[in-house]
């Protein structure tokens, strides 16, 4: 974190890199915990597997054997259970999904988080994604 905003940062800054390519990188995205998104085909089992690692539900899931997922979930640690609309996650400050803003509100729209104290999501976090 110390190198980026020392070294990389200032050039970003002189060369107005966010403008073109993506916004100047946060503390957020700096501390976040690494994320691991589940990509496959549809209804081949990826929210399955998710919940077989969790060894439970989690908010917002949709399992069955039509295409069910039709949204990115970020399936993050939190003290409660609940379903985090994907405009929240991207204006929070202490999310790192500030950049989704980007791609507008019809993305964030089909983005939420689902947040659950669980061990597993302790160190990692989820990110689940309907068939492509």
């Amino acid at each position: 974190k110390r190198l980026y905003k020392t070294k990389v940062l200032p050039l970003e800054q002189l060369y107005r890199f966010d403008i073109f390519n993506s916004p100047f990188m946060t503390d957020a995205e700096f501390d976040a915990k690494p994320q691991v998104m589940l990509l496959g085909q549809y209804s081949v089992g990826k929210t399955t597997f998710i919940r077989y690692l969790l060894g439970c539900d989690f908010p917002g899931q949709r399992i069955g054997p039509e295409p069910t997922t039709d949204r990115f979930t970020a399936i993050l640690d939190g003290p409660d259970e609940r379903v985090i609309p994907g405009n929240a996650l991207a204006v929070s400050h202490d999310m790192p999904y500030r950049g989704l803003e980007r791609f507008g509100v019809a993305f964030l729209n089909r983005f939420e988080g689902a947040q659950l104290p669980n061990q597993v999501l302790r160190n990692i976090t989820l990110i689940d994604t309907p068939g492509v």
